[in-house]
């Protein structure tokens, strides 16, 4: 890209430089992301070499996939045996508003983010049921609901969205969505979000080392860039 180009190549971009990945499947072998622990670590050294400096790891935790808090506590210290590099890290999780999610939030059973967030996702295509009463027992328990890609859900709208801001509830934005990695619509869509200034953290949802690869040899608006939280 030339000096004035109004677009720069996300790995040139400095986005990456001192940042704090707060969603990813790295953990490996628990869920749909990350199998093995060479892959887990070969993904961690390439985020020291792209500048990240904290990682939030993110698994699963559904009635499909209905990881327990102790055996990805074990998982994670493995993990952390194993590393030896500069990253700080970190174990959270990302719950699907299911039953599951009703049985440990009864329980106190979590995983949640710095500051006691929890990283809380839908169906793409519907909502659960009584969602916000879902989130207002959440937040009744001390806890703070940060709703991971809201840009993918097709059944939001922008209606849905600040009515949802207007519940305190926060927003963690996809990278990737700003690419088109999840097609025009939910691009389309993250774009407003950003510019109307609903996110509050992002990540990279990282399930693969190849996915990071190509966002960080895609182009992106510098309007664009310096949104992201």
């Amino acid at each position: 890209m030339g000096l004035f180009s109004r677009s720069l190549k996300v790995s040139a971009s400095g986005l990456m430089q001192g940042r704090t990945e707060w969603h990813c499947h790295i953990l490996p072998g628990v869920d749909d992301g990350f199998r093995t622990m060479e892959d887990s670590l070969a993904a961690l050294s390439r985020y020291e070499e792209i500048g990240i400096r904290e990682v939030w790891l993110t698994p699963h935790i559904m009635e499909d996939i209905p990881n327990r808090t102790s055996a990805l506590r074990e998982r994670f210290n493995e993990l952390i045996a194993a590393y030896r590099g500069r990253l700080v890290l970190h174990l959270a999780s990302e719950n699907m508003l299911d039953s599951l999610f009703e049985e440990r939030l009864e329980a106190d059973d979590l995983l949640p983010l710095s500051d006691k967030r929890l990283l809380v996702e839908t169906s793409f295509f519907n909502p659960p049921y009584e969602m916000d009463r879902t989130l207002e027992s959440i937040r009744s328990r001390g806890y703070f609901p940060l709703l991971a890609h809201p840009e993918r859900y097709m059944y939001m709208d922008k209606k849905r969205y600040e009515q949802l801001k207007g519940m305190d509830i926060e927003f963690q934005l996809n990278i990737p969505s700003l690419i088109g990695s999840y097609g025009p619509e939910v691009k389309s869509k993250a774009e407003h979000l950003l510019e109307a200034g609903m996110y509050n953290y992002s990540g990279t949802d990282l399930h693969r080392l190849s996915s990071l690869e190509h966002l960080l040899e895609a182009d992106l608006k510098k309007s664009i860039l310096r949104l992201i939280p």
